[in-house]
């Protein structure tokens, strides 16, 4: 069977992710806000319309950052350090044949205006620009499986570091908070997760997180996450190495 299908964005998810580093591994680990703007012919009421019964929503989407014409049997999820191997289909791995995604979300607000429909959902585990491909309703009667086996994601992962700010960037966060009234809790609920590749631990690192327009600048000390600085991202450095 050689078929081949094509799929058309209904939307575009807006987030202050702004690039990959710093995205939580799964959804719903915080309790960040992003918008899926509807795209015509797709952002009209009548196609939502009891929508806001449902807490939660099944958003599907495409990685369009990592999609590529070849692919890999096998992949090294994160959650094992990075060094064991397990199959792209015993993963969650962005890197897939498809390059299709799968997140629940909370569904915060329905917002109607003259440019037509935006979803509100809280916990998205997404980059900013991200194409929706699909919006269903969650149904916990047979979404959530009490009993079901979680292999060696069996369980959330914890809080993994403690975060504490410089002087000099919560004056800065405090300047620019009218902005983003949640940027402190995105900061904060972000790098609890420890966003760092498993190979990273130097303790002499700086790293670097887009955020809106902001760069936030950290590093970790025992355990905790010390924000150094928030910038604007236009001022980053293009040979920065935070992230690297």
């Amino acid at each position: 069977m050689n078929t081949t299908y094509t799929l058309s964005p209904i939307g575009i998810l807006q987030s202050g992710y702004k690039e990959k580093f710093g995205i939580p591994r799964q959804s719903g680990l915080t309790s960040n806000l992003a918008t899926i703007k509807m795209i015509p012919p797709y952002h009209c009421a009548e196609a939502f319309r009891g929508l806001e019964d449902y807490s939660h929503i099944w958003v599907e989407f495409i990685f369009h950052q990592n999609l590529r014409s070849d692919w890999k049997s096998t992949v090294r999820p994160p959650r094992l350090g990075g060094n064991e191997k397990r199959g792209v289909f015993a993963t969650r791995s962005p890197f897939r044949p498809n390059g299709l995604g799968l997140s629940v979300v909370k569904l915060i607000e329905i917002k109607q205006s003259k440019e037509g429909v935006c979803v509100i959902v809280e916990g998205a585990d997404l980059v900013d620009g991200t194409p929706i491909v699909d919006i269903k309703p969650y149904l916990p009667y047979v979404d959530a499986i009490p009993d079901a086996l979680g292999g060696f994601a069996a369980t959330a992962p914890e809080r993994k570091l403690t975060v504490e700010w410089h002087a000099f960037a919560l004056k800065k966060l405090e300047m620019e908070i009218k902005n983003h009234p949640d940027l402190k809790q995105l900061i904060e609920s972000t790098l609890a997760l420890d966003p760092r590749p498993a190979y990273h631990r130097d303790t002499d690192k700086k790293y670097g997180i887009h955020l809106y327009e902001y760069n936030v600048v950290w590093s970790v000390q025992n355990d905790t996450a010390i924000i150094h600085a928030i910038e604007k991202a236009s001022q980053r450095h293009p040979d920065d190495k935070y992230n690297q």
